[in-house]
């Protein structure tokens, strides 16, 4: 349903802000009253968290590139090794690992990401609010109040400012630039990386907040010679507050003053209208439609996170994107780049999303980065070839952390696979020969060189973890090679091999090829469920299930493989309900349900997402980790907030609609039996597909596939069963279902 919001312009012309109402729109009574519980708005570079502290209003702002960049002392000197950590651990002297490794990454607050500054606005007089929305296809909050009072903000789809009116309002209404607290009386003692550090301790002075009569400007210095701005101006006409917020950095190339100038020189007609213009085209690429209330809502608001949080040209998306938490301290975890899980997940609804575009954030920052990786390989592992830092910052230098995780051998292995998804998907040559094989093969390279053959011809690694099994203890160094680094391994040589091939270099082909057949088999126990390694069976409930990464998401035992497959996939499912949630966060949940539709088992799925919707997110459906219902679902009840399970959630959707990971395309194939009406709408598959696909009363009335490029399609027929082939010209639809 549309409506229609008058705005008045100094002109006295009207200004209509065409807003779209949608069921899964947020819609409170009243505004939050904390940050993480506030409403989001973001672009992917600058976002805004709309809320109610104490007796104003409060808009936290915040913008990607905000970072403390100094280096971590620590990770220096000789020592500074994987040779040398391997030395410790042989010696069983760990703690001198932890003390130069992992210690200083929880008690010094710097290399972290930091806070932009708020703007706030007095409700003093407004009463009670009458209604707080997002609509979410206009990326736009409104609130009103009971006495006709209202503000609308919207944070600008492609430009780095945000946008706010207000109705009914005095010319006595104005907004305050309020600045984090970097210095304040009273010392700040050390606390950890989740709770989050004291703001006074990276040792800033306080910035400059400096009024005249439209405009405020906050200006701070950060380390060395970083420094961000945050600038707001403003005009009042015929009962409106009319004002654009920017803020920027000396990274960024242009000046907040600049571009809040330029913005109200256009308007907020003209900004509205083509930020409309981006959201419904993002809106456009592809559509679910759901029986299930919870899980449409959900999925809805996770893509509108996901298109607030990431673009082509955007960093990627880091544990609280745009969001940065806004209670005086740094944000759990530092708000950073953790890649042995919490990237990785949350680009996965890009790819069957049909959402490769956004992705490209993610893959562009990585390969841009390439030479400090190169460097990190160098220094800390001593030989040639790309590994990632588990743990990194903006620029992707190493930030330290458990060093089992945070340096652990197979990063890049996993974030390989992000180039390879991106090449699958989108059956682009070029990509693959420039982007995707390169990078690879770079990693593929590293791999080959930090691993050895034994007597038997066995491809091996002197230590192997497998992220987070028993912590930061020197328990979590295996002798035997665990089933996490196993799988990444295969993977990549596995995609190297196939790439070469891919390319007509047979040689190089071969090579990762005969690289890939030394390599153990996966270590099952005796009920054929995978373990962690050789020895050490998966028994007792534990919040990261990398043991099964060979079932998803890489994909190398697959339901398709036959019963041997299945038999394992059941198995290893079965053992994780037997072990219980006991140690589970949100983002277990999220992953346990595309685990459970790889399964084809579309009841467990359907089961475990909702319980992530309904247990483990805040009312804004920000993943807060712990159950917050405390229900049993887990017994940490904790909420900091990270956004890879939120992300992940809406990729299990699309598995229950639609697989295509074999290079066969299955519609509906992990669906609950109760699901009688359902539909998608250009949901990508394997190989440059649209798939589009409806069921009415539990009968199947379309399914539609939409070739990018000339090609064979392989899909199963669902009336049928049979797996049929069809050869499609660029631009052609095959009409299964007619």
């Amino acid at each position: 349903m549309l409506t229609l919001v008058a705005l008045v312009s100094c002109d006295l012309t009207p200004v209509e802000l065409q807003i779209s109402e949608s069921a899964a729109d947020l819609q409170f009574d009243e505004l939050a009253t904390r940050w993480d519980e506030a409403i989001p708005l973001g672009n992917a570079t600058i976002g805004a968290l709309v809320w109610q502290r104490e007796d104003v209003l409060r808009l936290s702002l915040d913008r990607t590139d905000l970072w403390d960049l100094r280096s971590t002392d620590s990770l220096a000197g000789d020592n500074y090794t994987f040779e040398w950590v391997k030395e410790q651990i042989r010696a069983n002297n760990y703690k001198a690992v932890q003390q130069k490794i992992d210690i200083p990454y929880e008690m010094i607050p710097a290399p972290s990401k930091i806070p932009g500054a708020a703007l706030e606005f007095s409700l003093e007089g407004f009463g009670s609010p009458q209604g707080v929305r997002l609509f979410l296809d206009n990326a736009l909050c409104r609130v009103d109040w009971a006495d006709g009072r209202s503000l609308q903000t919207f944070v600008h789809a492609t430009e780095p400012v945000g946008w706010f009116v207000f109705d009914n309002v005095a010319e006595d209404f104005t907004p305050d630039i309020i600045a984090p607290q970097y210095r304040r009386e009273g010392e700040s003692e050390a606390v950890n990386s989740v709770t989050g550090q004291d703001l006074q301790r990276l040792g800033y002075e306080q910035g400059d907040v400096v009024k005249t009569e439209n405009t405020i400007v906050y200006h701070q210095k950060g380390y060395d010679s970083f420094y961000y701005d945050v600038v707001v101006r403003w005009k009042h006409c015929a009962g409106q507050l009319i004002g654009t917020w920017s803020i920027t950095s000396s990274m960024s190339g242009y000046s907040a003053e600049d571009v809040t100038a330029e913005a109200l020189k256009r308007g907020v007609k003209r900004d509205y209208s083509s930020h409309l213009d981006y959201w419904d085209g993002y809106w456009a690429q592809s559509s679910v439609k759901l029986p299930d209330e919870v899980l449409q809502k959900q999925y809805y608001n996770e893509m509108y996170k996901f298109g607030s949080a990431t673009r082509s040209d955007s960093y990627p998306i880091s544990l609280q994107a745009v969001w940065t938490a806004d209670n005086g301290k740094l944000p759990p975890w530092k708000g950073d780049y953790h890649h042995d899980l919490n990237t990785q997940l949350s680009y996965w609804p890009t790819y069957a999303g049909n959402h490769l575009e956004e992705g490209m954030g993610y893959l562009n920052t990585l390969w841009n980065q390439r030479e400090v990786y190169r460097d990190y390989t160098r220094k800390y592992f001593g030989v040639e070839g790309i590994n990632v830092p588990g743990v990194c910052t903006l620029t992707g230098e190493a930030m330290g952390g458990w060093t089992q995780y945070s340096m652990s051998q197979t990063v890049a292995a996993w974030l390989a696979q992000h180039f390879w998804l991106h090449w699958k998907y989108s059956a682009d040559h070029l990509f693959l020969r420039e982007r995707a094989y390169p990078f690879v093969k770079e990693v593929a390279t590293f791999l080959e060189q930090i691993s050895y053959v034994d007597d038997k011809g066995v491809r091996r690694l002197e230590f192997s973890s497998s992220p987070e099994f028993y912590d930061n203890t020197i328990k979590a160094w295996f002798t035997e090679m665990t089933n996490y680094d196993l799988s990444l391994i295969y993977f990549a040589f596995e995609a190297a091999a196939e790439m070469a091939e891919a390319l007509e270099l047979s040689e190089e082909s071969e090579h990762w090829s005969a690289l890939k057949s030394q390599l153990p088999d996966f270590d099952v126990d005796s009920e054929g469920s995978l373990t962690i390694a050789k020895g050490t069976p998966y028994k007792v409930s534990h919040r990261h299930f990398s043991h099964l990464m060979a079932i998803h998401p890489l994909g190398i035992i697959d339901w398709s493989d036959g019963e041997e497959a299945q038999r394992i996939i059941k198995a290893t499912i079965q053992r994780l309900e037997e072990c219980g949630p006991d140690y589970w966060t949100g983002y277990s949940y999220s992953w346990l349900g595309n685990l459970q539709a790889r399964a084809m088992n579309g009841e467990k799925a359907a089961e475990a997402l909702r319980i992530f919707a309904e247990c483990f997110c805040l009312k804004n459906t920000f993943h807060a980790n712990g159950d917050q219902t405390r229900s049993g679902k887990s017994r940490y009840t904790y909420r900091p907030f990270t956004l890879e399970g939120n992300l992940a959630f809406a990729a299990g959707i699309h598995e229950m609609l639609m697989q295509s990971h074999t290079g066969v395309i299955r519609i509906f194939p992990a669906i609950p039996d109760s699901w009688r009406d359902v539909e998608f709408e250009n949901l990508r598959a394997m190989g440059g597909y649209l798939v589009s696909a409806a069921m009415k009363d539990g009968a199947l009335v379309r399914f539609d596939i939409r070739a990018e490029r000339d090609g064979e399609v392989e899909y199963v027929n669902p009336t049928t069963g049979a797996h049929e082939r069809k050869q499609l010209a660029a631009g052609e639809i095959l009409s299964v279902v007619k």
